[in-house]
């Protein structure tokens, strides 16, 4: 290489080092956003220094990249073929085909028992014989003991399914898709409920009203009231029947009284009856199930939580990790020691690491972009970075990227996890360059109305500038 390139490349280092490339600059600038608001570091795969490092050591709010901490900490810690179990009892004599007695769940934090799972744990039950059930439904989700705020503590929005709280024994979500049809025939709105729940009742005071589809919500407006006693939801306003069918996730009725709800109407479904209502009990340390049902592997685990940016779900892996680390029953506390345990563990400076409740929906959560860059390298080095790296956003095909760098030259090139808060855009992932060369890269803007915009404008313009390292 000749001397003047030296001295060219020189130059350049010397200015990622101190500042920002000008095509990086030139989004803070025209935005009227101060660099020292934003924190990026880009470190190719095995390299000993940065390409790029800007107020890399500031302690930012990450948003759900946090979740990144979480996974892959859960990877390490219980492996990629880690399943979690959900047990099933019968507390009675059982004739093959009646059990005079209670049927009993018990709950061990499986993240991803949603609807369909749910149905095909019981569609086992019924395969044991059991059709007639005497007694009670009986839950137990001793295996956490969750601390967590009122879930309108964050954003006032208690019913998002984003705010949903974890449980030993969370159930689809707590998520209801409350599903409206336009029935111009009839002059009314159809309501349907995914899934159907026993226990909740829908008052619709909806009206048809004419004109295009448009407006907040279409028009609808959803009261749940207390959702602690709440045993009914009220809709109102005026639906426009342009729309013809809409849809609505609310997160209704408490974690027992959802998995009741639920309960009751599959096993309907299925042929069974359940003659006893809902309680929940501890059940005793010798009792033997009569089946367990297994998730998921974490490998595929974590592919919905990262893909997804699913809230609740990272919680649940944040509450498992304290429950297997540190004994049941699993908390929040323990969770939080046992990812920073494991951190420190593999010689990660934590200093700037705050963890609330490991899934980014915090204003509290920090990290430095030097401390994510390192975990990022840490990772790509370890056995398990296949199953690490594909649970990431493929940029511009899946997940929460699916729709971003159409038609630019890094589309599918580059694996990442992104988060949005108001104020807080991020992202931090893999780019692979057009010399062939990985990167990790690392992007936290915390300033005003960076959700809005600029943040992902800054985001392209760094992902971008790494994709073009020849």
């Amino acid at each position: 290489m000749r001397w003047g390139t030296w001295l060219l490349l020189a130059a350049s280092w010397s200015a990622w080092a101190d500042g920002l490339p000008p095509e990086i600059a030139a989004v803070l600038t025209g935005h009227s956003i101060s660099d020292d608001s934003a924190s990026i570091l880009v470190q190719a795969v095995g390299a000993k220094e940065p390409l790029l490092a800007h107020h890399a050591d500031t302690p930012r709010n990450t948003a759900s990249v946090m979740k990144l901490v979480t996974t892959w900490a859960a990877l390490e810690t219980l492996g990629p073929a880690y399943r979690w179990p959900t047990e099933i009892y019968f507390q009675g004599p059982f004739d093959g085909h009646t059990l005079d007695g209670d049927l009993a769940i018990k709950g061990y934090g499986d993240p991803y028992l949603v609807l369909e799972e749910f149905w095909k744990m019981l569609r086992a039950v019924r395969r044991i014989g059991l059709e007639h059930i005497q007694g009670d439904l009986v839950l137990d989700d001793t295996y956490f003991e969750v601390d967590e705020p009122d879930p309108a503590a964050f954003d006032g929005q208690p019913y998002r399914a984003y705010n949903v709280l974890p449980s030993a024994l969370l159930v689809n979500f707590k998520v209801v898709q409350f599903q409206f049809y336009a029935d111009p025939v009839g002059r009314r709105v159809r309501v349907a409920l995914e899934p159907p729940l026993t226990n909740l009742e829908v008052r619709n005071g909806l009206k048809l009203a004419e004109g295009p589809c448009r407006g907040y919500q279409a028009g609808i407006a959803i009261d749940i009231g207390d959702a602690t006693k709440a045993d009914h939801v009220v809709l109102s306003g005026a639906f426009p029947a342009l729309c013809n069918h809409y849809e609505l996730g609310r997160t209704v009725l408490q974690h027992d009284t959802y998995t009741y709800g639920l309960f009751d109407a599959l096993w309907k479904e299925l042929g069974g009856t359940l003659r006893g209502g809902l309680r929940k009990a501890k059940l005793p340390d010798d009792a033997r199930p009569v089946l367990t049902w297994r998730s998921p592997a974490l490998a595929d685990v974590i592919r919905s939580i990262n893909k997804n940016s699913n809230n609740v779900m990272t919680r649940q892996v944040l509450y498992t990790l304290g429950a297997v680390q540190h004994g049941a029953p699993g908390t929040r506390e323990k969770g939080i020691a046992a990812v920073r345990e494991f951190l420190e563990s593999r010689g990660l400076d934590t200093s700037t690491l705050v963890i609330e409740n490991g899934a980014g929906l915090s204003r509290a959560e920090r990290a430095s972009a030097r401390f994510l860059a390192d975990l990022l390298l840490a990772a790509h080095a370890s056995p398990y970075a296949p199953e690490f790296i594909s649970s990431l956003s493929l940029g511009g095909l899946d997940g929460t990227t699916r729709t971003r760098f159409n038609g630019h030259p890094e589309a599918g090139l580059m694996h990442v996890k992104t988060g949005r808060l108001d104020h807080v855009s991020a992202v931090a992932g893999y780019v692979r360059a057009a010399s062939g060369t990985t990167y990790a890269t690392v992007i936290l803007l915390n300033a005003p109305d960076a959700h809005r915009g600029p943040g992902e404008e800054l985001q392209h313009a760094v992902l971008h500038w790494v994709h073009q390292r020849g």
